[in-house]
């Protein structure tokens, strides 16, 4: 007999069908909610408005649910973080590949300059004519490598004195880019295909941060500024691009910001990734609510008093200014929290809470990550639960030995 939890949502019946699922593993461990990561691809097309959705590796960082995602409608193609990671996808298949970061890698340089089929597949971003000189050293065949441009997306006020955005290109300037653009023209063994430009300071930050209402306002007038101002500096960017070269793509956005980012005629495609498995610093958008789908389990081994518990492992902090909110967070059962004091821990995760007082040793308590693909540098595979299932198995980038930053 089928239990009732099983087709159930909630906390609580969330819990039980992980908890039923895994009952024959042992924590630690990694899961993925099939129906809850469909979900999610699902209202990312939705959002996406019609436009392709290009899928950013860094995010899920696992082969087969990358194959899973893009068998959706809606989704073609994806964006890697390095040259070694976008060369191994083309040689297993992957044939529309977007290298959106600069790289120095020779070897990898040397690789694709010399494979027609990998030098079909993979397109490489740069930013600066530099990056083309490092390419031509290290090149070893005569393959045409294709090129991606990236315009800075960063807001500029009071005169450019105040930057509100990620430090990446260093092209603001339409003028400047169409320049840039024919510098690569110009130079034999490159072909210009794509323009890129990534807006972390919409797609990426939250704009309904629980408990602060004030701060959630003020980032939602500077990302509405923020918005106007790029639209119209993206499209003078691509019209000025494309009387130098014709472009096959032009890429935007992210996961907090694919419906602002496709509504706009210059771009045709838009990206994301972190909205498939809904990491936790997904959660505080007013655009959208994701469902989480990548969790991971920590078994408890101690109990030492009252209200608290003490869990195996557990630090796995995110990536970027360090501060509380780059941390992993307890999330099943309810009613546990860090302590301030040894937050997540290298070996052991102490948690306080009135849940802590039900759980005996051997249980599972399950938690989130602040961020994505980064979950995966952790864990060799990801249980795949479907209902209350496993269903299979999917080995993340490390799980195939690949570790590329």
């Amino acid at each position: 007999m089928t239990p009732a939890f099983a087709h159930a949502t909630g906390p609580f019946a969330d819990r039980a069908r992980y908890d039923r699922a895994t009952a024959h593993l042992d924590a630690p461990l990694a899961v993925v909610d099939l129906r809850a990561f469909d979900a999610n691809a699902a209202d990312l097309v939705r959002r996406a408005g019609g436009k392709p959705v290009r899928v950013a590796t860094k995010s899920v960082r696992s082969r087969a649910l990358l194959e899973r995602v893009l068998e959706h409608g809606g989704f073609a193609g994806v964006m890697t973080h390095t040259l070694a990671e976008s060369l191994w996808l083309a040689r297993s298949g992957f044939d529309d590949v977007l290298l959106a970061y600069p790289s120095a890698d020779r070897a990898g340089f040397a690789e694709l300059s010399s494979d027609a089929r990998l030098a079909r597949a993979v397109t490489v971003t740069v930013d600066d004519p530099v990056q083309l000189s490092l390419i031509d050293r290290a090149r070893t065949g005569r393959q045409q490598i294709r090129i991606c441009l990236e315009l800075d997306t960063s807001l500029r006020l009071l005169g450019g004195r105040v930057r509100v955005g990620a430090l990446r290109s260093p092209v603001h300037d339409p003028a400047r880019l169409a320049a840039l653009a024919r510098s690569v023209v110009r130079r034999p063994g490159f072909r210009l295909v794509g323009l890129m430009a990534y807006e972390a300071h919409v797609a990426g930050v939250a704009d309904a941060v629980a408990g602060r209402p004030l701060y959630s306002r003020a980032v939602r007038i500077l990302q509405g500024a923020a918005r106007r101002e790029l639209a119209t500096r993206r499209a003078e960017a691509v019209r000025a691009v494309r009387e130098v070269a014709e472009l096959e793509f032009v890429n935007g956005g992210g996961t907090g910001s694919v419906q602002h980012t496709a509504a706009e005629a210059a771009v045709t495609e838009v990206a994301a990734g972190s909205g498939l498995f809904a990491p936790r610093l997904f959660d505080h958008y007013t655009s959208f609510r994701p469902r989480p789908a990548a969790l991971f389990a920590l078994p408890v081994v101690r109990r030492p008093g009252v209200g608290v518990v003490t869990v195996l492992g557990g630090g796995y902090p995110a990536s970027g200014a360090a501060g509380p909110d780059r941390l992993p967070v307890p999330y099943l059962p309810e009613g546990l929290r860090l302590t301030r004091r040894e937050g997540a821990g290298e070996v052991q995760t102490p948690l306080l809470g009135h849940a802590a007082d039900d759980l005996l040793v051997g249980d599972k308590v399950w938690f989130r990550h602040a961020k994505a693909g980064e979950l995966c540098e952790r864990f060799a595979a990801l249980h795949l639960i479907e209902g209350e299932e496993v269903v299979g198995t999917a080995p993340t980038y490390r799980g195939e030995g690949r570790t590329f930053l």
